[in-house]
């Protein structure tokens, strides 16, 4: 309880009231309101999660903060609300991410001011409600909820081929999601009744059902994170959407997928998901390893970028299936570290595009004689990309690649490569932005960050460094619910 609120339902209906405040505002005329009412409620969500962690128990596995009311009593559907050492950081994550993009978008969005801020305060509450679920319909009902602002961002305030990338998202994500309601409603009646994710995680299932709900899961989580080869609609989505929506599609909306594995895949068809772990290892390492290949190839800095998000989230499957303590604290880890990187790099990315209205690579060249403080954050976040030790990217990594060693040499053989592939690609695409002669006039004319850019991308920094040297606070709430659910996966071998 906070304040005598509920806090789990305080940190999803205030964004969502403050989004829907917003949009009251009404039209371009009430700009500047809407942008101080979203940042108002952008800052209070954050502030009001901060609780949430230091009320945290981290010795505990059990669910906290735990609310539950009737919702549909006829089906024995519950409003049941709860955390754990899982999904609490993601819901800090995701708090923590969304003030940055009202920052982001302050003087840059100049049109439907009120709908695009909106859209964001509305997206943070809902993704807060994915993460905090315990009832499989309330689950899915925010699950999919979350399509439809993103769908609006990409559509109305993306690039030139918005349309088609918005319908591509949203196809991709609701045809997946689909097969996982069938898998609740089976999951309803084999357990009398009842809807409660925790039910769900008792039942004693035979394997043939059990590798057919896994499938189900996997069709849906799988084109979230995105694994290969459901990755297609992701590169799309982020080359059209502005600057705001790729930050929250790579920083949160992503995280979605790696989630819905820890909370339903493994605990619920524990199994099947060890029968087939080796299939979901080879598809992480084809994402890693090919998928960084490809980020080689590109000639455009967001395409590069959700090319690496693609091979970054491959390490976070990677890790979820070696069943051990190193690879899933690592894969989370992972997750937390890439919102904070992938969203700092999409916004340097955002910074120039802003000023030169291109993302080609070969547009650029000699950024550092004009913008010298944006290529000093530029360099630090390419360098995370990269995995330098010392920077979060580096963290998660290193924890996985243990734990790939820990089950098989040739595992973290193949996903070490990424400290290979991401160097390449990255520094390669920072070379040639930022050093070399000045590429053009308008190169020359750029003007360096102003303080508001400089305030989001310091903010970032911090985290970025932060975690890097001192991960402590963040694996310390995992370790609990982590240790309880690999015993929970390896007491139910049949």
């Amino acid at each position: 309880m906070l304040f005598g609120f509920p806090l789990l339902s305080l940190i999803i209906w205030l964004p969502i009231f403050f989004g829907l405040a917003v949009l009251a505002t009404g039209g371009d005329r009430n700009a500047q309101a809407a942008r101080l009412i979203a940042i108002s409620g952008s800052v209070l969500g954050f502030l009001v999660a901060i609780p949430l962690y230091l009320q945290f128990d981290p010795s505990a596995s059990t669910m906290q903060f735990a609310e539950k009311h009737v919702w549909v009593e006829r089906f024995n559907i519950f409003y049941h609300l709860g955390v754990d050492g899982i999904s609490m950081p993601l819901i800090l994550l995701n708090c923590f991410t969304t003030p940055l993009v009202v920052m982001a978008g302050w003087e840059v969005i100049r049109e439907r001011v009120s709908q695009y801020m909106g859209a964001f305060l509305i997206m943070s509450g809902i993704v807060n409600g994915v993460f905090a679920s315990l009832d499989a319909i309330l689950f899915y009902a925010f699950w999919e909820a979350s399509l439809i602002p993103m769908f609006l961002i990409i559509g109305i305030w993306g690039g030139p081929n918005r349309v088609y990338a918005a319908i591509k998202f949203f196809l991709y994500t609701l045809l997946g999601s689909l097969l996982m309601l069938v898998a609740f409603i089976y999951l309803y009646y084999v357990s009398d009744g009842s809807f409660s994710i925790l039910d769900f995680h008792k039942l004693p299932l035979p394997i043939e059902p059990q590798i057919l709900i896994f499938i189900a899961f996997l069709l849906a989580f799988a084109v979230k994170v995105p694994m290969w080869p459901v990755h297609t609609w992701l590169p799309d989505a982020h080359v059209e959407a502005p600057t705001g929506g790729s930050v929250v599609l790579a920083a949160i909306l992503l995280k979605m997928g790696g989630y819905g594995f820890l909370r339903f895949s493994l605990p619920i068809v524990p199994d099947a998901s060890q029968q087939l772990a080796g299939l979901m290892i080879v598809l992480s390492l084809i994402a890693v390893v090919y998928i960084g290949l490809v980020a080689i190839m590109q000639a455009d800095m967001k395409k590069l970028i959700a090319y690496s998000s693609v091979a970054h989230m491959g390490f976070v499957t990677l890790g979820f299936f070696l069943f051990n303590a190193y690879g899933i604290e690592g894969a989370m880890v992972q997750m937390i570290s890439h919102g904070f990187i992938s969203g700092a790099m999409f916004l340097c990315v955002g910074v120039l595009y802003d000023r030169l209205h291109s993302r080609q690579i070969a547009d650029y060249g000699g950024v550092v004689n004009s913008m010298p403080v944006f290529a000093a954050f530029f360099m630090l976040f390419a360098m995370a990309n990269a995995g330098l030790p010392g920077t979060s990217g580096f963290v998660g990594e290193f924890m996985v690649i243990m734990g790939a060693v820990k089950v098989n040499f040739w595992y973290a053989f193949f996903a070490a490569t990424t400290l290979i592939f991401g160097a390449v690609y990255t520094l390669w695409m920072y070379k040639r932005v930022i050093f070399g002669a000045v590429a053009s006039p308008a190169v020359e004319g750029l003007q360096d960050i102003s303080k508001r850019e400089f305030a989001v991308l310091a903010i970032l920094a911090l985290a970025v460094l932060w975690m890097g040297v001192y991960p402590f606070p963040i694996t310390e709430v995992m370790h609990a619910t982590v240790d309880e659910l690999l015993a929970h996966v390896a007491n139910s071998k049949l």
